[in-house]
């Protein structure tokens, strides 16, 4: 039985107020043969400076533990590494590989070439697990199509039909996973923009594409520094760029980037928190309007026009 699920919280919204979700593992496909890309190292290729297995890993960077199905590779964080055997079994194989090291009793199940998966989507998933009684919850894409390899899953379940089916028909190589998820309850999470998968060097160049848009790039950009400097912290990028843009309009072009890096050096020497870069922020964004009031020759709000111990120039040539 399949249910829909209504878009009711937007794939980003309420990250801040949103409780930690019951423990959940995530299990990670990437070992599939990626012949539509010529046998290219598909969770490897990269769309906007990142690789797509590390931008999934992204997206699902609080489960209590990520098991990747694949050849162990340099990951953005750390995760556990499983095989099927024989490698290259399918993806039921795969997925009974990653949930021998599962213990959780929700578990998110996704593929390696998403590279528009978010933590928004993954919450809106486990929470469609948690509280609609069912036995999953898939994605479904721009065409209405289910997803089984973007869904949450209770691990019970899945176990029980990995169980039936190795005793039905001898084993779990070759097989496709509807054999599995067609048995199970199910619910439907509509997202078109995560459900979307790379699956030909097309797909490759529209997410790349996608990701350039000027509504998406800083976005893209921020994320891709982050997981290149091993940096998990979540700041205001509207206080960062309006600091730039007062360094820059106030004092002098190049103090924008010189400024929002010393900014950064000493939230970090500070407390690291957001509080204490949006804090650090202002006082600097401060600074620079002081520093334009200086310059141009006008008081500070209650400063006088002269000095009270002004003294007055007595030289010759003063006048």
């Amino acid at each position: 039985m399949t249910r829909t699920e209504p878009s009711a919280r937007p794939a980003d919204e309420g990250a801040a107020a949103y409780d930690a979700v019951a423990a959940y593992d995530a299990v990670v496909l990437a070992g599939g043969g990626a012949r539509r890309l010529g046998g290219a190292d598909k969770p490897g290729v990269r769309v906007g400076g990142r690789t797509l297995l590390d931008r999934v890993l992204a997206a699902c960077a609080d489960a209590r533990r990520t098991v990747v199905v694949a050849e162990a590779r340099p990951t953005a964080r750390p995760v556990l590494w499983a095989r099927e055997d024989p490698p290259g079994g399918g993806p039921l194989a795969a997925l009974d590989a990653g949930l021998r090291h599962s213990t959780a009793e929700q578990v998110l199940l996704v593929s390696a070439d998403l590279p528009f998966l978010g933590a928004g989507t993954v919450r809106r998933l486990l929470d469609a697990l948690r509280t609609g009684g069912v036995e999953g919850a898939q994605l479904t894409d721009a065409d209405g199509r289910e997803q089984p390899l973007v869904a949450a899953y209770r691990t019970a379940a899945l176990r029980r039909g990995l169980a039936a089916l190795t005793a039905e028909r001898g084993g779990l190589t070759g097989l496709p996973l509807r054999l599995l998820t067609a048995g199970l309850d199910l619910t439907r999470v509509p997202d078109p923009v995560a459900a979307f998968d790379c699956d030909t060097w097309d797909d490759i160049a529209s997410a790349r594409a996608r990701i350039r848009e000027h509504g998406h790039v800083l976005d893209e950009w921020i994320s891709a520094v982050k997981d290149e400097l091993g940096i998990e912290l979540d700041v205001d990028t509207g206080v960062l760029l309006d600091l730039a843009r007062d360094a820059a309009h106030n004092v002098a072009r190049p103090a924008a980037p010189l400024t929002t890096f010393l900014v950064g050096y000493a939230a970090a020497s500070a407390t690291g928190s957001p509080d204490a870069v949006a804090e650090i922020a202002r006082k600097a964004s401060a600074l620079a309007l002081r520093w334009s009031d200086e310059t141009t020759g006008a008081p500070s709000p209650g400063e006088p026009d002269v000095a009270p111990d002004a003294t007055p120039d007595t030289r010759p040539d003063a006048g």
